[in-house]
């Protein structure tokens, strides 16, 4: 009887956990670009997004390479 769970299960644990905080974030994110006071902020918002899309995007990944 194993007493912690086994690797993949972790694994999954922790995927979809950044899938969902991933998916909050980028949707905080969108929320407050229409808001941004000049084109820099803009910008910036919109790199953090598209590193997070990458993030989510690896995650959901790594969740079907578990399946």
């Amino acid at each position: 009887e194993r007493f912690l769970p086994t690797e993949g299960s972790v694994m999954g644990a922790v995927l979809q956990w950044t899938v969902a905080r991933d998916a909050q974030d980028v949707r905080r994110l969108l929320e407050w670009l229409p808001e941004a006071r000049s084109s820099r902020e803009r910008r910036a918002l919109l790199d953090r997004v598209r590193g997070l899309l990458a993030e989510l995007e690896s995650a959901l990944d790594g969740l079907d390479s578990l399946s």
